[in-house]
């Protein structure tokens, strides 16, 4: 399956989320269907996404807050999963895209392709829902359970390793910063 079909399933459910998106593909992909205030494209942080989702949903425990992270990027930070594991915030969704590869970065295979398991790495860590879907409609369906549910949750989306032909944007990343923080300024206010 690919990302970007992914992405799209799950699009306007993301209007009531913190979004909070990895580098390069992912980033592009999402953007390229539209960009909103809610979404925070984490640019030259790779592997942080994870531990930025953590700290937002610790600290807005009443607003879902979804991580789309890459293989490669929690590779770098396997720690984040030991450290969302012991708080489990239960309005914390993080979503894997698995494509075996450093896509984003000249398409190097990560540990993913020969044989290291995301899905029993976060089990073990403690998450206490995880699952791995391999198409977009298990994709949609695990995302929209975990979107109403009420446990922090890791899904692991195997996809293809293919992307965006660019992995650029319009948008500032100063200006994203402060729009993001003028979205949650508006959450905390309402």
């Amino acid at each position: 399956m690919l990302r970007l079909d992914c992405l799209r399933s799950i699009y306007s459910e993301l209007e009531s989320c913190l979004v909070i998106t990895i580098m390069g593909a992912v980033a592009a992909e999402l953007q390229s269907l539209g960009h909103r205030p809610n979404f925070f494209y984490l640019q030259h942080a790779m592997g942080l996404a994870s531990s930025t989702g953590l700290g937002l949903a610790l600290c807005l425990p009443e607003q879902k807050v979804i991580v789309f992270d890459g293989d490669g990027s929690l590779l770098m930070n396997l720690g984040g999963l030991s450290t969302m594991a012991r708080y489990r915030p239960k309005n914390l969704v993080h979503v894997v895209f698995d494509n075996e590869s450093l896509l984003s970065v000249g398409g190097f295979p990560t540990a993913t392709g020969t044989g290291t398991d995301l899905d029993g790495m976060a089990r073990s860590a403690g998450v206490p829902r995880v699952s791995t879907v391999q198409s977009v409609e298990s994709f949609t369906a695990a995302v929209n359970n975990a979107i109403h549910g009420n446990e922090l949750t890791t899904i692991i989306a195997k996809v293809e390793a293919k992307g965006p032909s660019a992995f650029v944007t319009d948008l500032s990343l100063l200006e994203n910063r402060f729009q993001f923080r003028r979205h949650i300024q508006s959450l905390r206010r309402a």
